[in-house]
């Protein structure tokens, strides 16, 4: 079974770095720089930012559809960083040591399954959803803060 890990792209996200920490607190968004790593993934790059670094605590529509599982949550995003485009079958290690929420859905948006694993076996618990036929994606999330780390598709 071939799937795709896709993390967001960046545009959405980049005026967010030109505003005022006056105008983000308007936005209920929050600038912050990165004093531990790992601890802050980043849902652009897949990758954990890293110290120092300047992200973006913003809220974000993941699932922005007719559903009731319409969902926002809080994410962050690395400052300048290119969207990443994992190889297809490739889990990204940002979520290797972490857990993970898999979130199963149909083609009406509906949850129809869900599991919570270790990142080091996300690339099983994938294939094994997609073993299903009525699964049309799946949305990860990481487990202890609840929120949306990417989202996966059949390949």
């Amino acid at each position: 079974m071939t799937f795709q890990i896709h993390a967001l792209p960046s545009e959405p996200f980049s005026k967010f770095f030109a505003m005022s920490d006056e105008t983000l607190s308007k936005l209920n968004a929050k600038r912050e720089i990165v004093q531990s790593c790992p601890g802050t993934p980043c849902r652009v790059s897949l990758e954990d930012a890293r110290n120092g670094e300047t992200v973006v605590l913003v809220n974000y529509e993941h699932l922005s559809v007719a559903s009731p599982y319409k969902s926002s949550h809080a994410i962050f995003v690395r400052e300048g960083v290119n969207q990443a485009h994992p190889l297809p079958d490739t889990v990204p290690a940002v979520f290797n040591n972490r857990l993970i929420s898999v979130r199963i859905f149909n083609a009406d948006h509906l949850m129809i399954d869900a599991d919570v694993v270790d990142g080091s076996t996300l690339s099983t618990a994938i294939e094994l959803a997609f073993k299903n036929d009525d699964v049309a994606y799946i949305h990860l999330h990481y487990a202890k803060p609840g929120c949306f780390a990417a989202s996966v598709t059949r390949q």
